[in-house]
């Protein structure tokens, strides 16, 4: 990470990160593939997302994509995103990090032990 983006990131961001990892989505996309991923436990109240889509565009982490699918399956209003290098180093250095902390959540025992 650089000064200007260290880590944690806020859940939110990185939920959102690793969806993108799979390919463009648009808004609402990404509000289902979270809610799927995480077995209808995470709620996603549209101005949440919206307003973590800015901050990570401002942060250089996702970037608007100008690919449409066929317009007779799209919306023309959609923004679909994608994640940029920045982003995939943002994500990389928070899975590491949160890796960090489950190792030292298993050496406390708070954990099982990997076998």
């Amino acid at each position: 990470m650089t000064p200007d983006h260290p880590s944690p990131l806020k859940p939110i961001v990185f939920r959102i990160l690793l969806v993108l990892l799979d390919g463009e989505r648009h808004g609402w996309g990404i509000v289902r593939e979270l809610e799927r991923r995480a077995g209808g436990s995470v709620k996603i109240l549209p101005g949440n997302l919206y307003r973590s889509l800015r901050e990570m565009l401002a942060d250089g982490f996702i970037e608007e994509s100008a690919r449409r699918p066929d317009p007779e399956l799209d919306d023309e209003r959609r923004r679909y995103f994608r994640v940029t290098s920045l982003g995939r180093a943002a994500a990389r250095s928070e899975a590491a990090r949160l890796e960090g902390l489950v190792a030292e959540a298993r050496a406390l025992k708070l954990l099982p032990s990997r076998k």
